[in-house]
Parts: structure tokens; C-alpha cells; sequence
């Protein structure tokens, strides 16, 4: 048996719901075509989706074409919820990319197609919509450029252009092995058509049988998984990628108590399958073997404080803002130290709307939400030492620590002190009491910076350190960390950032000077712009807190015909 687990990405509106809906309905999956606008589609499974007319959450269904069995995951096309998209990508085969025959390719779009590309997902294109006014398939080729092949027109010389193998093949009248260039990735080949009259879809299915990669079914060797999604019951979906997952096999002090509701006994190399019973998993975790993949979008850079209306219900808000959490780990809450108030990350006004409405619906709970602020962090700005000695200077705690605090890349924890100098009854091993020591600090530096913000970048080094046993507890530790580093942060003083968008913006060439000049306004550094066949490319830099600014006043600068997409770049200085 063979398996393929295979995404469907898109923009948002470009009817990446509706051709999941047809492709179950064509295999036979499903007994009636659902509609997105109806809200009876099979994925938009919850209510808010059905409400508003999009993914949210992704989902999961199969069908069968021949011998093949397909999972099909459906994920978000709203840039609110890039993250969900981001976890479907480590565990996908293959994937369609929706684009619209009349909208063209948007931000989105091309976020995307540079992540399929760059992590070489086998990806079939499929342009939607060719039965509404204004559509142009030839359009949206040229827009998404090299590697995307028109299967509509002759294409062996298109062909021939994008690999050296097959232009050889083309120079020799020898057949080119199409199927082969879209599983390396090398090409994306594209298919016409409409999911809501089922024009086009023969053609696709197809392709998806015949040039896209079946899944590694070894199940003789080591398991290696990878959670994907966790919904509100605490069920993990996982995707196997090697050996093979059994119920009521251990994994760390968890048991896996059931499989698919009980309906199977085990998950296979390839296979997917809903998972009880792993309550340490967080969603991204590798079971067993292998290397996770590293994160492909930026995390979200805005964060909104969280009130329940009603006061006496602040503890059921806290448990369940934290299942959300479980369900999405880049919300990220947490609660202020100083104030107590609730704060969550988010990407965007959309997502905050989706939260609101999540815990009403499903928690009965009505809340308020503060302004949304754009998030900073703060790096050291020089060196610093802090030290504390039982019993002197009033230190209250049974340990004694020296750290020196010094700028970094991330959060790097050094322990320079001779091991008979830690207590070991209470650690048992050095890389016990160092993995330790970088807990306390990466927990000392949520919001411990100068300016109420998260410290990133900072080199730790502990220099002295000594114990009183039996007296000297974990909990000394604990305690005494946040306070030397404390005082080492305002001894050597910190750099507050914020975060940085690198932006592409596209528009006709008579309006090129018009966004250079407006540029300085919004505090964005140009790079060198380009002109080619009556169109402007124009990349740079903006701070996120301008960026809303560029995109309003963008249309105006480029007589409506500009675009521009953005990618997170990092933090700079405050300037």
C-alpha cells in the first residue's frame, strides 16, 4: 500500500477549502459537496470557520485513488495563522498550491512558494477559478516565474530550461522525466481549472498519483515521529516518518492509552494518526529518532493583555488560555509579574478576534482585551558581574553564586567552577546543575529586562559557586538567580530592540520615485530598486510598528497596482 500525506496551501479566498472538498467528493469520500459559503464543508470543521469562511485550524482527511492512499491536510490561508501552515510542512510528501486565476498571486503566495522551496516540497500547482470573469492561468504562471509549468501548453522546452539533465534529454529527442524533476523539486508543474464545477480536477488527480513522492513506509526501523496539531481534547496527530507507533507503548512517563479512538492498534512509517494519553507532548516534538525541522516562519510579534469581564472568573480564564496555548505553543502566555495581568503573542486583529470568540464559544467565557502592542526584547549592553555568600550581606539564601553576565547569540549558560563546589546530593551531576542554572536564567529574563521587556542574547558564565548540605536546596538556587542577574543587567545596562520586517514592495515604473520618496517617512531603509518590463522591484527594511503605516499608503503611491510582501528579519536597536 502505498501513502502520500499531501497539503493544500493557498492565500486566503483562493479556494483551497472548496478544491479539498472536491477532491474527497470525486474519490468518493464523501456523499455530498460541501460549500464554504453553506459552512458544510468536510475540513471547516468548527463553527467559526463555517461562520467566517475560512481555515483555522488544519485538518486531516483520506481518501483513496486506486492503490494510494491519500491524507489530505488542509491548512489555513489567512497570514494570521502562518503557524498552523508552518507544522503541516514538516510532515508533508507533497502539496497543491491554490492560486486564483483572477486575483494572481498575493503576499501570501509568494511567502509560500519561497517555503516550498526552500525546504524542496514536491508541489503541484493548481490555478482555481478559471470559470469566474477576469481569470488569466497564462497571468498567474508568469507571476509565480521560473519552475512553474503550464501542463495546459507544449512544455518540453519549458522543461529544458529548468534542469540540465532534461535539457539534455530535449537536445537528444529523448523523452524528459517530468515526474521525476517535480519529486526533486526541481519543477512545479501546474494545472488549470475550477473545484466548484470539478473542471481540471481529472487532470490534477492525476498528477498527484503519478508525480508526486509516496511516503517512506519502513516500519522496521526506529520510530521517528513528528506531533503536528493538538486539539482540545489533548489528542496528538502525528505524522510517523520512520518504525512504528503502538498503542499503549511508552514514551517518556506517558503511555499511549488510544489510537484513532480506539479504532487502531498501532501508526505506521508514513501513516498518520491521532494519538491519547502523551500529555508532555508539545506540538513541533520529535518522538524517538531523528532531527526536528527548524522553525520556517517568524514568530508572532504583537501581544495583547487578556481580561475576564466577570473578575471571579480570572482562574478558569488562566486554564483556558492555557489549553489554547497547548493547542497553539507561539500564543505563549503568560502572566506579568508585576501586574498579574494575562498577556498572549498573536500575529494579527483577526487571530485576537478568533481567541475572543474560542473562549465564549467553547469556555463560556466573555473577556476584554487590552491594546496590542508591538513586541521589543533587550540584549546586554556590556559586561557585569554579581555575586552572593551565605551568610554576608544579608543574602537570605543557603547558595552561593557569582555570575558574569556578558552579551551573547541567544541564551548561552557556562558553569567555570570546580565540580566538588556543587552540591551534587541535591543535583547528582554537573550537567544537572548546568541545565538547571540555564532554566533559572531563561525563566529569570521573560520580562526581567530594564524595560519590562524579554532579554535574548546574553552570555552567562557562573564563577563562584557553594553550598552549606544538608541546608542548600534547589530552591536557593532558584531564588538567588534572578537576583544576581538582576543586578548585572543594571550594572551593565541594556539595548532595547525592536523588530525588524524586511519588505518587497512591486509596482508600475512611473511610481518607483513617488515610494522611494515616501519611504523615509515610515523610517524604512531602501535597498537598490529594479526595473523590468514596465514594473518596479523595490526590497528594504521597516520596523513592524511601521509597517501597517507602508501598506496603507501604498495604493495611493502606486495608482493602486502596487504590492508588498514582508518577511521577519530579526530585532534591531531602538533608534
Amino acid at each position: 500500500m502505498s501513502i502520500l500525506n499531501l497539503g493544500i496551501v493557498a492565500h486566503v479566498d483562493a479556494g483551497k477549502t472548496s478544491l479539498t472538498e472536491r477532491l474527497l467528493f470525486d474519490a468518493g469520500a464523501i456523499e455530498r459537496l460541501g460549500s464554504v459559503d453553506a459552512g458544510s464543508t468536510q475540513t471547516d470543521s468548527l463553527e467559526q470557520e463555517r461562520r467566517r469562511g475560512i481555515t483555522i485550524k488544519t485538518a486531516v482527511a483520506t481518501f483513496r485513488l486506486g492503490a494510494l492512499t491519500v491524507n489530505l491536510i488542509d491548512t489555513p490561508g489567512h497570514p494570521d495563522f502562518i503557524a498552523e501552515v508552518e507544522r503541516a510542512l514538516r510532515v508533508l510528501d507533497g502539496a497543491i498550491l491554490v492560486v486564483s486565476a483572477v486575483e494572481g498571486v498575493q503576499a501570501q503566495t509568494r511567502i509560500l512558494l519561497r517555503t516550498l522551496k526552500r525546504l524542496r516540497v514536491p508541489t503541484l500547482v493548481f490555478v482555481n477559478k478559471t470559470d469566474r470573469v477576469g481569470a488569466d492561468p497564462d497571468r498567474v504562471i508568469q507571476q509565480i516565474g521560473p519552475g512553474a509549468i503550464p501542463m495546459w501548453r507544449e512544455h518540453e522546452e519549458a522543461l529544458a530550461d529548468c534542469d540540465d539533465r532534461a535539457l539534455a534529454a530535449y537536445l537528444d529527442n529523448r523523452a524528459i522525466d517530468a515526474a521525476g524533476l517535480t519529486r526533486e523539486a526541481r519543477i512545479m508543474p501546474a494545472y488549470q481549472g475550477s473545484a466548484i464545477t470539478g473542471e481540471g480536477i481529472a487532470e490534477l488527480t492525476r498528477a498527484i498519483q503519478d508525480q508526486l513522492p509516496a511516503a517512506n513506509t519502513d516500519d522496521q526501523a526506529p520510530l521517528h515521529a513528528t506531533v503536528f496539531k493538538i486539539d482540545r481534547n489533548r489528542a496528538a496527530y502525528v505524522r510517523v516518518h520512520e518504525g512504528v507507533l503502538e498503542a499503549r507503548q511508552r514514551i517518556g512517563n506517558d503511555k499511549v492509552t488510544a489510537i484513532d479512538d480506539g479504532h487502531r492498534t498501532s501508526i505506521r512509517a508514513g501513516e498518520i494518526g491521532r494519538v491519547y494519553g502523551l500529555h508532555a507532548l508539545k506540538i513541533g516534538d520529535t518522538i524517538g529518532a531523528g532531527a526536528t525541522r527548524p522553525a520556517v516562519f517568524a514568530p508572532p510579534t504583537l501581544e495583547a493583555t487578556v481580561e475576564p469581564k466577570d473578575p471571579a472568573r480570572r482562574n478558569d480564564l488562566h486554564r483556558a488560555l492555557q489549553r489554547l496555548a497547548d493547542q497553539d505553543p507561539l500564543i505563549d502566555l503568560r502572566m506579568d509579574r508585576e501586574s498579574h495581568e494575562l498577556r498572549i503573542k498573536l500575529y494579527g486583529e483577526v487571530q485576537r478576534e478568533v481567541v475572543r470568540d474560542t473562549l465564549a464559544e467553547e469556555y463560556d467565557l466573555a473577556v476584554t482585551f487590552g491594546e496590542t502592542v508591538t513586541l521589543h526584547l533587550e540584549r546586554p549592553a556590556g559586561r557585569a558581574r554579581a555575586g552572593a555568600v551565605i551568610g554576608k550581606d544579608g543574602n537570605p539564601h543557603m547558595a552561593t553564586l557569582e555570575l558574569e553576565l556578558a552579551p551573547g547569540a541567544g541564551l548561552e549558560v557556562a558553569v567555570r567552577v570546580p565540580v566538588e563546589h556543587i552540591p551534587m546530593y541535591v543535583y547528582k551531576t554537573a550537567a544537572n546543575f548546568q541545565d538547571a542554572i540555564t532554566r533559572y536564567c531563561r525563566d529569570s529574563f521573560t520580562r526581567g529586562g530594564l524595560h519590562g521587556w524579554d532579554v535574548a542574547d546574553a552570555r552567562v558564565t557562573v564563577t563562584r559557586c557553594g553550598y552549606s548540605a544538608p541546608m542548600s536546596t534547589a530552591g536557593d538556587y532558584r531564588r538567588l538567580v534572578p537576583e544576581l542577574l538582576s543586578k548585572a543587567l543594571a550594572a551593565a545596562g541594556t539595548v532595547l530592540c525592536e523588530p525588524v520586517h524586511r519588505f518587497a514592495i512591486e509596482g508600475p515604473a512611473d511610481a518607483l520615485t513617488a515610494t522611494l520618496g515616501a519611504l523615509p517617512r515610515f523610517g524604512a531603509v531602501p535597498d537598490v530598486p529594479g526595473t523590468a518590463r514596465g514594473r518596479f522591484t523595490l526590497g528594504g527594511t521597516i520596523a513592524a510598528r511601521r509597517l501597517p503605516d507602508l501598506e496603507r499608503a501604498l495604493p495611493g503611491l502606486t495608482h493602486g497596482e502596487g504590492t508588498v510582501e514582508t518577511a521577519f528579519e530579526g530585532y534591531r536597536p531602538l533608534s
